[in-house]
């Protein structure tokens, strides 16, 4: 599912057998889509997942929650607000499936890769982009972690891992770890090169950021979190 203004997806993850469904990276414009796809499947939504926090939209996680009663989900050193804090090697299940966290700091500190337990799918947030990555010049980013992060966490896996981002800015929807670990621009490039090159970026600051940044730490527009 894609939410065009920000360029990012939303993936619904289900057991056919249960019913039991996940959703990562929702955005509160297209949560009322989300909703009406949930219904319609007759899935129970047990999570809404966050990759990170996130500054270019605001979460749908904590409106989903309000309408389905899911949980919402981000990692624990992300230090926003949630039902389900997760660090590394942590578990979201559904049915008879499972997402297991790694941690991939660099873009943020918070940042998860969420990998399927049978390590067919892994959806890396902004911490792997089909051939790019997330920038690293805010939020607490760091261009070292980050290689280091795709390098020992994402690029060690299976090389037919289907790699889903949270998003693509020219229509890419899906890749595989065997193909980024040879053909990514960014990624291939040694450590020192990688901080050179993302250190001389110049991007502009995200439009909404000062709006995004503060909603997704409360999880969107959850605000009676303990």
């Amino acid at each position: 599912l894609f939410e065009p203004s920000s360029c990012t997806y939303t993936y619904v993850l289900a057991d056919a057998g249960t019913g039991d469904a996940v959703v990562i990276d929702p955005v509160l414009e297209t949560v009322a889509r989300d909703t009406r796809l949930v219904r319609e499947l007759g899935l129970s939504l047990r999570y809404a997942v966050n990759t990170h926090c996130h500054a270019d939209h605001v979460t749908g996680s904590g409106a989903l929650r309000g309408a389905l009663g899911c949980r919402s989900v981000i990692s624990r050193a992300s230090g926003a607000r949630a039902d389900v804090l997760l660090g590394e090697g942590d578990e979201v299940r559904f049915g008879a499936f499972a997402l297991r966290a790694r941690a991939t700091p660099g873009h943020t500190p918070g940042c998860l890769t969420l990998v399927l337990d049978d390590e067919s799918m892994a959806f890396t947030g902004d911490a792997l982009l089909i051939r790019g990555c997330g920038r690293t010049d805010f939020q607490e980013g760091c261009p070292r972690t980050l290689h280091c992060s795709v390098h020992d966490k994402i690029f060690t896996l299976p090389d037919g891992c289907l790699v889903y981002p949270a998003h693509d800015y020219t229509g890419q929807t899906v890749s595989t770890v065997g193909e980024e670990r040879r053909l990514n621009p960014r990624l291939t490039l040694s450590p020192d090169d990688f901080v050179t090159l993302m250190e001389g970026l110049n991007l502009p600051r995200p439009r909404l950021m000062d709006v995004a940044v503060p909603a997704n730490l409360r999880c969107g527009i959850q605000d009676d979190v303990a």
